[in-house]
């Protein structure tokens, strides 16, 4: 059985929806996509947006400031059970987190602090808590999927300009390294299994036609465990999809 998993941070879900930027994923009718950074609540996901009554559908939407942050999941199989607002230091409320549990797999679905400048320790202490959890779950050999916006660059061949960057959130030394725990734990980086080469990223900063000149980084990412690594079919970005400053990027996987 192969299964195609999305993940796109959409930078508001009904925005996308109304703009008919979400076409693409009714067309082609993946087996599970993932968003991030939905932007609004279960209720108003659901009084929105239509055409996926084929999919089991999931929320965690900020408890602490509407409009903010959110996470969601679409499924084709009903997951056995679903957790959201996993105890994750204070950000267990701004509904970042999603956990479904499969027969053959584990799915976190995670929309990981920006450190807006002035933040960077309190997304040093989401990191921890999450890395804690990803270790425990990796030495009992579980298959494991991390998917979402990880809002980390991890080498230089991730970004546009690594020297300027390097000075600045996202591509700190310190952040990359957190990443280099996560493949410690016995995860692995799918997209590059296949795909060694520059010029492959997932955000775009507005503005200074960066798009269009390709002038992003690679933020988003799946990450699985080690033991999944010969599942894996295919991995891939999708940077033709427009709507967001993010693009999709999926995953195929045989089980």
């Amino acid at each position: 059985m192969t299964i195609d998993i999305l993940s796109w941070n959409v930078n508001g879900l009904r925005a996308r929806y109304n703009k008919g930027h979400l076409d693409w994923i009714l067309d082609e009718k993946p087996d599970i996509f993932c968003f991030q950074e939905t932007k609004a609540t279960e209720d108003q996901i659901s009084e929105t947006l239509n055409g996926f009554e084929d999919y089991h559908t999931y929320f965690s939407s900020s408890a602490v400031k509407s409009g903010f942050s959110g996470v969601a999941i679409y499924s084709k199989t009903e997951p056995l059970k679903v957790i959201d607002n996993l105890g994750y230091g204070k950000y267990k409320e701004e509904g970042r987190i999603l956990k479904a549990e499969y027969h053959e797999f584990t799915l976190f679905n995670i929309y990981f602090p920006s450190e807006d400048g002035k933040k960077l320790m309190d997304k040093l202490n989401f990191y921890n808590h999450f890395l804690e959890k990803m270790e425990s779950l990796s030495d009992f050999h579980e298959n494991v999927i991390i998917c979402g916006d990880f809002n980390i660059a991890h080498n230089q061949i991730d970004l546009y300009n690594p020297k300027q960057a390097s000075k600045n959130p996202g591509y700190l030394q310190l952040e990359r390294g957190l990443l280099d725990r996560l493949i410690a734990q016995g995860y692995f980086d799918s997209f590059r299994m296949f795909n060694q080469e520059p010029g492959n990223y997932t955000w775009w900063p507005n503005g200074y036609d960066s798009r269009v000149k390709n002038n992003g980084m690679r933020l988003d990412h799946f990450f699985l465990t080690e033991n999944m690594k010969d599942k894996v079919k295919s991995a891939y970005t999708r940077p033709k999809i427009m709507g967001s400053d993010h693009c999709p990027i999926g995953v195929e996987i045989e089980l």
